[in-house]
């Protein structure tokens, strides 16, 4: 099995050192033609404009689309999540290009600037259910979005408390998002609609290989469905799932004493 990673801007290389620890092979992504050879596609975090010129200019959007309106697996991180959104607002002036598919809104920075970025516990109930470890994962939060609102399709697999105050500045006539106090709200930070996986925040930058090895077995789980229709889908072997010990790139673990 072959995933790439689109290499065009951001966290691109840890994204290829986590697949290196899980045991799978990962290619970087620049020119259409690529995607040719690739089983499954991430799309890291990063500047999402600055990646949307960069796509623009290799001319990348219309094979992007393709590769997810035809069904093959993918998973946008923080940036890529932005990408794969139907709707997004807080762009900057002028806007960008989306690849789309994602049936959602997204707000590009609603969590702040980079001073406001932070780590916190995340629950994830499903990553747990399906990997194993424990019911929470970090959650790295850099200049992070969020899901404000996701269609019936949409499965939730993670949120993050927020206050109804700011939900309400951003996405006004907010209904049913109060809890018993009336104060509080939820973003959607992480989602899964049949082939698309997103995060809003950055799995790759620290050493919780779960999440990768949940979107391998998506793309194990989506390839064994298509294998009627094409003989040169290849299945995952579950071995190269379990997680190595040595790590290649820095991983970020350390939490301040607000837990952040």
């Amino acid at each position: 099995m072959a995933v790439g990673v689109l290499a065009l801007q951001g966290s691109f290389n840890e994204h290829l050192a986590a697949l290196r620890r899980v045991g799978v092979k990962g290619v970087e992504v620049r020119k259409p033609e690529q995607l040719d050879g690739v089983d499954a596609l991430i799309i890291p975090g990063g500047e999402s404009t600055t990646m949307a010129k960069l796509a623009h200019y290799h001319n990348l959007f219309p094979a992007l689309r393709d590769f997810v309106n035809e069904g093959k697996p993918v998973w946008g991180t923080c940036a890529g999540l932005i990408f794969l959104a139907n709707k997004a607002i807080g762009q900057k002036a002028g806007g960008q290009d989306f690849i789309g598919g994602l049936d959602c809104t997204v707000h590009r920075n609603f969590f702040g600037s980079q001073l406001q970025s932070f780590e916190t516990e995340i629950s994830v109930p499903k990553l747990a259910e399906v990997e194993g470890g424990a019911v929470s994962c970090r959650g790295v939060f850099i200049r992070a979005p969020a899901v404000l609102e996701a269609g019936s399709s949409v499965e939730v697999l993670a949120d993050y408390p927020v206050s109804l105050d700011k939900l309400k500045s951003v996405l006004p006539d907010i209904e049913g998002q109060e809890d018993k106090t009336g104060t509080e709200a939820k973003v959607i930070v992480a989602l899964r609609q049949g082939n698309i996986l997103a995060t809003a925040f950055h799995p790759e930058l620290t050493s919780d290989t779960r999440w990768h090895t949940f979107f391998l077995k998506m793309v194990k789980e989506i390839n064994a469905e298509g294998s009627t229709q094409s003989s040169s889908k290849s299945n995952l072997d579950s071995d190269n799932l379990e997680a190595k010990t040595t790590f290649d790139l820095p991983i970020f673990e350390t939490i301040a004493a607000d837990g952040r």
